[in-house]
């Protein structure tokens, strides 16, 4: 199996401080499901923060798709963060747009017409059950609305890595089981899926998912489960 992210001996740094993260060492497989979990304070964020290129580490090395990751040109940084599709915690959509339009964005920024968009987004607004609130701007939505439009936008280009912080946050249970069969179906075809979270019950939800968990910066993998290529995933009823 491919993989699509490796670190060695990872560790960053702010300032002139402790280490936020300490020595990670793990393989990211392409088509492979992964949740991120650990306590506040435990460096979930700064671990996908590296993943989605925000930061550079203070040492080790970092290869994704292939190339080094620290190294890369800045030139070549924006053709690298379109193949990795980004859920953030405080979701960032754009204001002035409508669900509609903020979903489409990535299409658009990746020279799809309109006529061609237009089908995908549609279907992306009825799987998350925003259809009729298409033209809504964020301020219109509620939390967990503007969450699901983050997630839609985050995934509607199937990108290579989708990386998703704490995407369950702001939803009931039965929104997160749809989100999470979303992430699972983009999963199946091919999309590496890292999804950082504090809800342990949705570890349960979905078989063959392999553990990523922070303690205080360092990475815990007692089985050795990161090192070698994970089985097939299911989505239990």
């Amino acid at each position: 199996m491919q993989s699509v992210v490796e670190f060695d001996n990872v560790g960053l740094r702010y300032g002139t401080g402790a280490e936020t993260l300490t020595d990670l060492t793990f393989t990211l497989y392409a088509g492979s499901f992964y949740f991120m979990t650990g306590a506040s304070g435990a460096g979930k964020t700064s671990l996908l923060k590296l993943l989605y290129l925000a930061h550079r580490p203070s040492r080790g090395t970092i290869r994704m798709f292939g190339h080094d990751a620290i190294t890369l040109p800045r030139n070549l940084l924006p053709g690298f963060r379109r193949r990795i599709g980004v859920v953030f915690q405080d979701f960032r959509l754009v204001p002035h747009l409508s669900a509609f339009d903020n979903i489409a964005l990535p299409m658009r920024i990746a020279g799809m017409s309109e006529r061609e968009l237009r089908g995908p987004v549609t279907d992306m607004l009825v799987s998350i059950g925003l259809n009729e609130r298409s033209d809504a701007r964020p301020a219109m939505l509620s939390g967990g609305e503007q969450q699901r439009v983050a997630i839609a936008r985050a995934v509607i280009g199937r990108p290579e890595i989708l990386i998703a912080d704490e995407p369950t946050g702001n939803v009931d249970p039965d929104m997160a089981r749809r989100l999470l069969q979303l992430f699972a179906a983009l999963n199946k075809l091919g999309t590496t899926v890292v999804v950082a979270t504090h809800d342990l019950h949705l570890l349960k939800e979905v078989e063959g998912a392999q553990i990523m968990q922070l303690d205080k910066g360092r990475l815990s993998d007692p089985t050795g489960s990161l090192r070698h290529p994970p089985k097939p995933l299911i989505l239990n009823n």
